[in-house]
């Protein structure tokens, strides 16, 4: 036999293309070539590939006098990486009649060494999940890929550590067991954990931040340096519900495409620099990789010193504010990327700190503008976190609670608010006395039609914690209180 064809994937943006895999022996002075526009990588591959197979203890490609000929279809597609080495390895092997395989059912990823050894390769999961949407019964995959991959049902998983192994299995020697599926665990609690019980003080702030996680609210805190506004946001990430299962597996894929092979099952808290550059912010690059908005899908986006941002990178938080995605556009493709995350925002007062402030009062207004009003709209929860009284910080966390008592019951408060919310009716009933005074209240305050909708959902939330079906004037007097600012 000199012909052959296996199957492969690749990744392209959340989604992955599979790729064929065709492979033709004809005689004449040695040749190998690999068409189908790929990337410096894929051209390269034909070196790994050779080696591997020499190294696996089988002739090698260029100890043959044949022409070599691989082909990566569909041919205008940029094929990009080296998750095609093992998928070309066991064509060649196959054309050549080294093994005798078929390969209509099966997909094989992975990067080969010289030695022949399989290494894991980015974006296994969306691959898998793609194989098996179409009709692929098994794969042959990096056993450091495995139990990422094991989490998709209905497909079985080959951990696979050389081309050797593989060929084994094929043969009939040394078969591999496929890895059984991947059970999701939370991870546990980790001892640098920050509890809102090792903050003193803030009640205010913890209040609010419990409604933010309740209700998913974008939140901004102000304050002077030193008064806990970053504790206060690395204990936020905690009191959050776990991942769903569908969850897990869509923050996992996105983690998967920038290299990360573990499965995640809680929030991600993303913290970036306010040095980070646009693109890292947002994403972006020659072929478009997500962003930190991004790889905070389902958790929590924390900006610190909000206001030294770019203002360009400031800016370009509204579309992904509003709508819950971010569209990254380059001249041959666009691609659609999630970001559905909670953000938190801290900010000094002034550029200097507001300690003793030497800012004149046009420094200060040009350092708050940087906050345009269609980015101030978008915040739910506005908190001035204010300087805590020395004798605090000697007062201990109460006697009626332990330091880890508070993010718990928090958290806990916060699944029944989540649950009461699901089954409630009327998701935005209010009483018509509540109405009267919201409606009031909102042409004094200035409220914008978006302002406006955010307020009810926020006074949503505050009923759904105080587990009322109807949205009560109190529940409106305390979601104002958050749209108000000094800033």
């Amino acid at each position: 036999m000199s012909f052959s064809k296996t199957y492969a994937a690749q990744v392209s943006g959340l989604r992955a293309d599979i790729v064929t895999i065709e492979v033709d022996l004809s005689n004449g002075l040695h040749a190998f070539s690999v068409v189908g526009l790929g990337d410096r990588a894929v051209e390269e591959a034909k070196d790994r590939v050779s080696a591997a197979i020499k190294n696996s203890g089988f002739v090698s490609p260029k100890q043959r006098n044949q022409k070599v000929v691989i082909s990566l279809a569909p041919a205008d597609i940029r094929k990009e990486g080296t998750a095609f080495d093992l998928g070309m390895a066991v064509g060649y092997l196959s054309a050549a009649g080294s093994i005798n395989f078929e390969s209509d059912k099966h997909i094989f990823i992975g990067e080969l060494s010289l030695e022949g050894n399989v290494h894991p390769v980015r974006g296994i999961l969306a691959m898998i999940r793609t194989a098996k949407e179409k009709g692929f019964a098994s794969a042959f995959i990096p056993t450091e890929n495995a139990q990422e991959a094991a989490l998709v049902p209905d497909i079985l998983i080959y951990p696979t550590n050389s081309l050797l192994q593989l060929t084994e299995h094929i043969s009939g020697k040394n078969k591999i067991k496929p890895r059984p599926r991947t059970r999701i665990m939370t991870a546990p609690r980790s001892d640098e954990t920050v509890d809102f019980g090792d903050i003193h003080g803030q009640e205010h702030a913890k209040r609010a931040l419990e409604i933010g996680a309740a209700g998913r609210h974008n939140v901004a805190m102000y304050g002077p340096p030193g008064t806990g506004k970053t504790m206060l946001a690395k204990a936020f990430a905690e009191i959050l519900p776990n991942l769903s299962h569908a969850e897990v597996l869509e923050v996992t894929e996105i983690y998967s495409i920038t290299g990360v092979s573990s499965v995640i099952t809680r929030p991600p808290f993303r913290a970036p620099h306010h040095t980070s550059p646009y693109s890292a912010i947002i994403g972006g690059g020659g072929s478009p990789k997500p962003g930190e908005i991004t790889l905070a899908h389902r958790g929590v986006l924390f900006l610190d010193e909000f206001t030294e941002f770019d203002r360009r990178t400031i800016d370009s938080l509204r579309q992904p504010m509003e709508e819950k995605k971010i569209t990254i556009t380059r001249t041959k493709e666009s691609v659609t990327y999630p970001a559905d995350c909670i953000y938190i925002f801290a900010m000094n007062p002034c550029a200097c700190g507001g300690k003793k402030c030497i800012c004149t009062e046009k420094e200060i207004v040009r350092y708050r503008k940087k906050i345009s009003g269609p980015i101030a709209d978008r915040i739910d929860i506005w908190i001035s976190v204010s300087k805590i009284e020395h004798e605090k910080f000697s007062n201990g966390t109460g006697a009626n609670k332990t330091v880890a008592d508070e993010s718990k019951l928090m958290a806990g408060r916060i699944r029944q608010a989540r649950l009461f919310n699901r089954n409630c009716n009327s998701n935005a009933e209010i009483n018509p006395r509540a109405l009267s005074f919201f409606t009031e209240s909102a042409k004094k305050l200035n409220l914008s039609g978006r302002a406006y909708v955010r307020t009810v959902h926020v006074a949503r939330t505050i009923a759904d914690l105080a587990q009322s079906r109807e949205i009560k004037k109190e529940h409106i007097m305390e979601a104002l209180q958050y749209r108000q600012r000094d800033y």
